[in-house]
């Protein structure tokens, strides 16, 4: 059901593209309210075609200037200057929710925007509903041991939702997106943006934070992550590690609590003995299936499938399979 007396703002960055999660923000916008989003720079007509497939009717492009100066280029991006066009696009749009993904930068603009208009913040959750008038956030917590729910009791909420927390799908209706730019005053910045470089991925896979499905590799692998790169590729799925392979150099980003946190819909983790600092990162999961020479190797205590075999053999296998399947 929509509750068409409340506005949602979602946040499209960068407006260039409508990434998986925020097509996910928008189908949860829904449920709650009216959806318009908010961008830094101007949306391509590509972007604005999606965006009213998903239900948004206005878009607001920030203005953003300081000490009379247009603000361009990187600085954009800082999460502080982002945290003032949210701001800003609350006031102007007096809405109620505001919906960002759970990318570092997105974290900390939703915690700088929630304290200057004194709103509830809630940080990777995984459901967002309304009961009883208030916005209330489902949130796993500790180690994805428990569930909970938090209802905001401020006027705003600001929330940051994991990826996969929702299957994204269009409007019932398309509508027609409004483009509407608003003025943002910039106040005078601790910070100086020195440089910033875009690495471009060539991979052809998805963001670890966002991917459906992960693969991550451990100490089992010794070294060589060639099985697991070879079963994700067959998967169209992101690369993961564990700590300690990262540490090592193995793989350059890992899953856990210090790392990066995922909640795919698979995971599935290979030569990872399933230590708390890894559980506390892929635990939420959907399904887990876990490959291990070991058969007491703690991580099949939370895993849904357990293999216990040599990944180096398991992994081709699985994926031969899967490609042969494919076609």
């Amino acid at each position: 059901m929509t509750h068409s007396n409340r506005t949602v703002l979602v946040l499209l960055d960068p407006a260039t593209e409508v990434r998986p999660s925020a097509l996910e923000l928008l189908t949860l916008a829904r449920d709650l309210g009216r959806v318009e989003a908010v961008t830094l720079e101007a949306p391509t007509v590509e972007v604005l075609a999606q965006l009213g497939g998903h239900g948004v009717e206005t878009v607001h492009q920030a203005e953003l200037s300081r000490d009379g100066e247009c603000v361009t280029g990187d600085e954009r991006h800082l999460p502080a200057v982002v945290a003032a066009a949210l701001a800003a696009a609350v006031r102007l749009t007096d809405a109620d929710v505001v919906l960002l993904p759970t990318s570092f930068a997105a974290k900390e603009a939703a915690a700088l925007a929630a304290r200057d208009l004194g709103a509830g913040l809630v940080i990777d959750a995984a459901s967002v509903r309304e009961a009883d008038g208030r916005v209330v956030a489902g949130k796993r917590v500790f180690a994805g041991a428990w569930d909970t729910e938090c209802a905001v009791t401020t006027d705003v909420a600001v929330v940051t939702v994991r990826a996969n927390s929702v299957v994204a799908r269009p409007a019932p209706a398309a509508v027609e997106p409004v483009v509407e730019g608003y003025a943002v005053e910039l106040a005078p910045s601790p910070v100086t943006l020195v440089s910033r470089e875009v690495k471009a991925d060539t991979s052809g896979r998805p963001p670890l934070d966002q991917a459906a499905v992960v693969v991550a590799g451990g100490r089992g692998t010794e070294g060589d992550f060639g099985p697991v790169v070879e079963l994700a590729d067959a998967l169209g799925a992101a690369v993961g590690a564990s700590r300690d392979a990262a540490f090592e150099g193995w793989w350059d980003t890992y899953v856990g609590q210090t790392g990066v946190t995922v909640a795919p819909r698979l995971y599935i983790g290979a030569g990872i003995s399933g230590a708390p600092h890894h559980r506390g990162g892929m635990q939420a999961s959907q399904v887990i299936v876990a490959v291990n020479s070991d058969p007491e190797a703690p991580i099949f205590e939370i895993c849904d499938f357990a293999v216990v075999g040599e990944l180096a053999e398991v992994l081709p296998q699985a994926a031969a399979e899967i490609r042969r399947r494919r076609g």
